[in-house]
């Protein structure tokens, strides 16, 4: 069902006609029920206009859901709380490194590796089978971002650098079998189409389509404590720099908010979003 009066201004500055199912599917994506679903509908259409932007109407949706599902809501604003990883790609390898753990890899990050003509830095090592992987990952600040060509040709010659040393290497136990890219955004068509050509597997916020980082981090309950509701940016803040970065790790650690001071009722409240984002944990 389509709104074509409306049109809508996407995070690269496109317009296109609103979509009522693209809103559905997201909030149906963040476990939100029929009901709940067609009240948020209900409510924000009246608001919307000609040259409103995703980032409104995201921000409007996500401000309706947290008044009906304080859980849902944790889950609709993943994208948001992987961009309050940065700004530097650090927290977003640790991220990366893992959900392959949750796929049985063996992971490393921020490993050096010498290659054929020049030493490399890999933000993620990959274990398993047998086989080792090299893991690039490019995260951008903002959502409008996107990884074009360019980032696919420089990461694969720093592989196949890698690779031919690697597998000449006697001592080595596994062979470098395949390099990866990932990135919290998209990447353009010819990215894409490049990488298919030389055998460069690509993951992003939602290629591959059921396989992307969205799905996997929902598959696994990995989400970033940037995600919680019931913290305050500053105390993320905080527990991201005593290294927790992940719903799990603060799972394993609730004395920190006592540290931080957090008061117990809302304590309470952090113990029951947890319960409900972990549940695969």
């Amino acid at each position: 069902m389509e709104n074509k009066t409306i049109q809508i201004k996407k995070f690269s500055g496109e317009l296109e006609p609103f979509s009522i199912d693209k809103l559905q599917n997201s909030l149906y994506k963040s476990g939100a029920s029929k009901k709940v679903v067609a009240k948020i509908i209900q409510k924000l259409q009246p608001q919307l206009y000609n040259g409103i932007t995703t980032k409104i109407i995201y921000k409007k949706a996500f401000d309706l859901l947290k008044k009906h599902n304080h859980f849902c809501a944790t889950k609709y604003s993943l994208k948001k709380a992987i961009l309050a990883l940065g700004p530097t790609g650090f927290l977003f390898e640790k991220l990366v490194a893992e959900i392959l753990k949750q796929k049985g890899f063996k992971t490393q990050v921020s490993v050096i590796l010498p290659g054929e003509c020049v030493t490399h830095e890999i933000d993620v090592l990959a274990e398993k089978d047998n086989s080792t992987y090299a893991i690039e990952c490019k995260f951008h600040s903002k959502l409008k971002y996107r990884s074009d060509v360019k980032i696919p040709l420089y990461i694969n010659s720093r592989f196949l650098d890698i690779q031919k040393k690697w597998n000449n290497d006697k001592s080595k136990k596994t062979t470098l079998k395949q390099g990866w890219l990932v990135t919290n955004t998209k990447f353009t068509e010819d990215a894409v189409s490049y990488a298919k050509c030389v055998g460069l597997s690509l993951f992003s916020w939602d290629y591959p389509k059921g396989n992307g980082i969205k799905d996997l981090i929902d598959r696994f309950g990995l989400y970033p404590v940037t995600a919680l509701i019931s913290l305050k940016k500053w105390e993320k803040l905080e527990l991201i720099k005593k290294n927790i970065v992940l719903v799990t790790d603060l799972k394993n650690n609730m004395k920190l908010l006592e540290v931080l001071k957090i008061p117990a009722k809302r304590i309470k409240k952090v113990k029951l979003e947890l319960k409900a984002v972990c549940v695969n944990q």
